[in-house]
């Protein structure tokens, strides 16, 4: 909670207590009890106009309106039966829990500070690729276009506002009640989360260039979404660029105003989201070709000479995960590559696994067979497919992952967790949260482990610089076909 949110929670308490335990036949008590009214009124107001207003506070917002009454409609309380009075009692104190509990358990979070030497500027822009139609578009002459966002090191320190976490929100929550049923209203307080990042910093000259990450969201996801990955990347001296998959991300906004929502793709099972991956791969290549292009254009003063072309490495959650293996098999410039929990859908992976340094950051549900066959039957009775069919399913996507750990990949299970702990999702809510999931450690191990694998088989740092990392934290489960030095 915010810190005017804080004085209007904690004096809202104070003054139900007042009310209803104090001694209303002494004048100074009144006297005090109006002041304290008068005063929550402001708080309030300032907290509205400074803060921002969120209906999760709504209960607070009315609490002065509810004393008020109550103070008015006092003798009348007073000369009904001691019951009525305990009900009132009852009332509030169950008011006050929902009061303290709502914006609590839906809260406006923070970002965990970026630990690098550098500041964050950010950029968004509007690409359209000429060569390719949009085939998902009524539009049948309309070509495909992406919004991306660059992230990148900064040493100039000003005093601009952080940009705001998620821009058009209500586009976004409009596309995750779409893939989720999540009610939109429900996560409207987001536009209010901020992230460190600031638009039009100029991009740090300590360096001549800077190595490359491409990020890709899952399907249904957002190029922002896992913010707190970015953000630590960065910070290193990576410059990240995240890519909006249009029609398949929650929601791509575009310059003049366009929204372009989720458009689930019904696709299920191998064969369909296998052939699906090469729109992404596509995607991927093109900004790729436009960041050669930026590179090398001289009226291009942002990023010309910027970008280190021979250093380039992709990462991605889920879909995007796996569009990053893709990536490492189909196209050279992409040197390394890291999947948050995604399922290898695309081209089949060499069973003697990949030629280039890869990851594999795994969730505990999605590689224990105990909790896939425990939600056997509720997915079938969902779904109406048959038992069959997903222990094909499973089958598969397992021996697709046992390839991907051969040649040069690395394994990693972090404890309790599950497919959303991989994204910024389960910092929305507590509520969202797996049974001993501390999602501020997962993210720290997360952190640590993706820097240790660029910086050693991206940069080529220190040899063994994951291992290390690794052993910091013996819960979590590392293995690889490539033998510690």
């Amino acid at each position: 909670m915010r810190v005017l949110e804080i004085l209007v929670t904690f004096l809202s308490i104070a003054l139900f207590l007042s009310i209803f335990f104090c001694n209303k036949e002494k004048q100074n008590s009144i006297i005090k009890i109006i002041i304290g009214l008068t005063i929550l009124y402001l708080i309030v107001t300032l907290q509205i106009i400074f803060e921002g207003y969120r209906w999760q506070m709504l209960l607070g917002y009315i609490v002065p309106l509810f004393l008020t009454l109550t103070i008015a409609l006092f003798p009348i309380f007073k000369s009904k039966k001691k019951h009525w009075w305990w009900g009132i009692t009852a009332f509030s104190i169950v008011y006050i829990v929902v009061m303290v509990g709502l914006p609590v358990l839906f809260p406006i979070f923070s970002f965990e500070k970026p630990t690098g030497e550098y500041f964050i500027g950010t950029k968004s822009y509007h690409i359209i690729d000429m060569n390719r139609k949009e085939v998902r578009s009524s539009d049948k002459g309309k070509h495909r276009e992406l919004m991306i966002q660059i992230w990148y090191p900064s040493k100039e320190e000003n005093s601009l506002q952080p940009e705001r976490y998620i821009k058009e929100v209500g586009a976004i929550t409009a596309g995750i009640e779409r893939a989720l049923s999540f009610p939109a209203w429900t996560l409207s307080h987001l536009n209010l989360v901020k992230a460190h990042a600031k638009e039009n910093l100029a991009i740090s000259s300590d360096k001549n260039n800077f190595p490359i990450l491409i990020f890709s969201h899952g399907m249904t996801g957002f190029r922002n979404q896992n913010t707190f990955q970015i953000e630590k990347l960065v910070s290193h001296g990576y410059i990240v660029v995240g890519i909006d998959h249009v029609y398949d991300a929650a929601a791509t906004v575009f310059p003049n105003g366009e929204e372009v929502l989720l458009e689930p793709n019904n696709l299920s099972g191998f064969e369909g989201l296998d052939q699906h991956m090469e729109i992404w791969t596509e995607d991927v290549s093109f900004v790729l070709d436009t960041l050669e292009e930026w590179n090398s254009d001289k009226g291009m003063d942002f990023l010309s000479g910027k970008l280190n072309m021979d250093k380039i490495g992709m990462f991605g959650h889920s879909y995007g995960g796996a569009a990053a293996a893709q990536m490492l098999l189909k196209d050279v410039r992409i040197k390394v590559a890291l999947n948050m929990d995604g399922v290898l859908y695309g081209e089949p992976i060499p069973t003697v696994g990949f030629s280039k340094p890869y990851m594999q950051m795994n969730a505990v549900k999605s590689i224990d067979k105990s909790i896939f066959d425990t939600s056997l039957d509720a997915a079938i009775s969902l779904s109406g497919k048959s038992r069959s069919s997903y222990e094909a399913f499973w089958k598969e996507s397992q021996e697709r992952r046992e390839n991907a750990s051969k040649g040069k990949g690395f394994t990693m299970v972090i404890p309790n967790t599950s497919h959303m702990s991989y994204t910024d999702f389960h910092l929305f809510s507590p509520l969202l949260c797996n049974k001993g999931e501390d999602i501020r450690k997962v993210h720290k191990i997360i952190n640590e482990l993706s820097l240790a694998f660029f910086d050693e088989f991206l940069l080529e740092k220190k040899s063994g610089l994951i291992w290390d990392k690794a052993n910091k934290y013996p819960e979590i489960s590392l293995h690889s076909s490539i033998e510690e030095d």
